[in-house]
């Protein structure tokens, strides 16, 4: 299989744009379509903070919806549903961009995008298996206990990492870096943690580099292992990468 992974676009439309065409993805039809049949992948985190959180739902939903895409939720994924369900969440932490482009629509607009993203996120694995049990795609990484399991505590590592239940200084969680640990056979690629190069330990990839922080938006080209990415046109906010060793 050929596949394009995507970190986390987090609203980042142009840049997710000027990726796929790097990518040699076409866009005549409206939806990136790549002429040798490759796919792509996202790893989650398609919306909040960036400036056009309902155009990339609007894409990944149109090519998942035509077999062209993969697509696991991320944490930012989880809360919008949520939203969407009338639960009551906090809009915040990026939320709040999604939330005001949503109420700037026509109620009309309103309902289908609503109704695109639930049935996006409803469909969507917690993370997807490909290639015979050779790569895996998961928003936050999986350890090698969880592969092949799906409960609860799959679901908090997938969309959050590997958290402690302690929580740093600014309030954001504590999370052990699963990838030093990790000894398994396939290919791990997942996003959630902003870094400054796509970062390989093992069999891992994470290639969240931080698009909607003014870093760049990378994708693992499989099988071949290539990395491309693009800078960001956002502005740059350096405390929002953590460098992991």
């Amino acid at each position: 299989m050929k596949v394009d992974i995507i970190g986390d676009i987090h609203g980042c439309f142009q840049e997710l744009h000027n990726l796929t065409v790097r990518l040699g993805y076409d866009w005549n039809t409206g939806i990136p379509i790549h002429p040798d049949n490759r796919k792509l992948a996202f790893v989650g985190d398609l919306t909040d903070r960036g400036p056009e959180s309902i155009r990339v739902i609007n894409t990944i939903f149109s090519l998942i919806q035509k077999d062209l895409a993969y697509y696991v939720p991320g944490n930012h994924c989880n809360k919008l549903y949520r939203y969407f369900l009338g639960n009551k969440v906090q809009v915040t932490h990026g939320l709040e961009t999604t939330v005001a482009e949503y109420e700037a629509l026509e109620r009309k607009e309103q309902q289908k995008i609503r109704r695109a993203f639930m049935q996006l996120y409803e469909n969507a694995p917690l993370y997807r298996i490909l290639d015979n049990g050779k790569l895996i795609i998961a928003h936050a990484g999986i350890s090698e206990e969880l592969i092949g399991k799906q409960n609860s505590r799959v679901k908090t590592f997938v969309l959050y990492g590997d958290i402690t239940g302690e929580k740093h200084a600014d309030g954001s969680p504590v999370r052990k870096d699963w990838a030093l640990e990790y000894k398994g056979p396939a290919y791990i690629v997942y996003g959630h943690t902003p870094v400054s190069e796509v970062r390989k330990v093992g069999n891992t990839y994470n290639i969240d580099t931080g698009a909607v922080f003014g870093g760049k938006l990378s994708s693992l080209r499989y099988p071949e292992f290539e990395i491309y990415s693009v800078p960001s046109s956002m502005p740059f906010v350096p405390e929002k990468f953590r460098e992991l060793k």
